[in-house]
Parts: structure tokens; C-alpha cells; sequence
């Protein structure tokens, strides 16, 4: 599903170093595996994904257009994949603030891609610009701005 193995020559995307094994993790969260996300590409501070159009994912009916929690899930799951991918050591990435605007609906039957790039990293928070589209990156459905907290695991208020 995304690409795991394609560094010993299988099918799929070739990783750089290290990046194999977190496109593996990625395909195995639940949510991503129930949407049908697949990661595209990873190098550093950058991730691609997408995931293709599915009649249960719609969020309208009459028009056929996908749920706009759909295009929120694939953009947020793209930033903190941009997030990890960013950082020297790895540690936990858990998303703080995010806003989207949504430009125009994704067309219905056709695949949406998700583009993030982190652009600042602090000492604790990460900034990401990630857009959705369909065919090429310049026809965006979505754009986004987030913050995500870098090493969340184990906080604690006022420690």
C-alpha cells in the first residue's frame, strides 16, 4: 500500500534512507487504512499522499462530492508525516492548530492528492503549509496551515 520494500526492489516508490519504514507505519494506522491513504512520497520536511475517490467517503449525496472530513483527514495526516520527516530526532508529532479553507469540492470519482511541506521547526512546535488537488498541484481543493507540538508523548501541564 505505500510502498514498503520498494528499497529491495519491489514495486512502488523508491525512499531515501529511513523513510521506508515510516511509509510502512503510516499504512498501518486505522484511519488510513479504512480511508485507503497512500503515501506517494517522503524525503525531508516533506511528504505527497492520496487516496482515491470511494462512493462511502462522500459527504453529499446529490452531488457526489467527498466529505470535506476526508480532505481534513488526508491534509492533517500529510502534515505530521511532513512534521516527522523534518526532524533530526524523532520523536512524537501530535497537531495543535489547523486551519483550512476549502477552495472549491473535489471533482467526484477522481483521486485527491495531499502536498506538505514543514517550513519552521522550533525547539517544541513545527509549522506546515499542506494543500489538497486533483491532477496537478496547482488545481487545489483545500489549502492549510498548521502547528503541530513536536515530542507530545509524556507531557504534563506545569512539568
Amino acid at each position: 500500500m505505500t510502498g514498503a520494500g520498494a528499497e529491495s526492489g519491489g514495486a512502488g516508490p523508491k525512499w531515501p534512507a529511513g523513510f521506508a519504514e515510516v511509509a510502512a507505519v503510516i499504512g498501518s494506522l486505522p484511519h488510513v487504512k479504512m480511508l485507503g491513504i497512500v503515501v506517494d512520497a517522503i524525503e525531508e520536511g516533506r511528504c505527497t499522499l492520496h487516496l482515491d475517490y470511494r462512493r462511502e467517503l462522500i459527504g453529499n449525496p446529490r452531488s457526489g462530492v467527498l466529505h470535506g472530513g476526508v480532505v481534513t483527514t488526508l491534509l492533517d495526516t500529510a502534515a505530521g508525516i511532513a512534521v516527522y520527516a523534518g526532524l533530526r530526532d524523532k520523536a512524537s508529532v501530535a497537531t495543535l492548530d489547523m486551519r483550512i479553507d476549502y477552495l472549491k469540492p473535489a471533482r467526484p470519482g477522481e483521486r485527491v492528492y495531499a502536498g506538505a511541506h514543514l517550513y519552521r521547526l522550533t525547539h517544541n512546535v513545527a509549522f506546515v503549509h499542506a494543500h489538497a488537488y486533483q491532477d496537478e498541484p496547482t488545481n487545489q481543493v483545500a489549502a492549510c496551515a498548521a502547528a503541530f507540538m513536536v515530542g507530545s508523548v509524556g507531557f504534563r501541564a506545569g512539568a
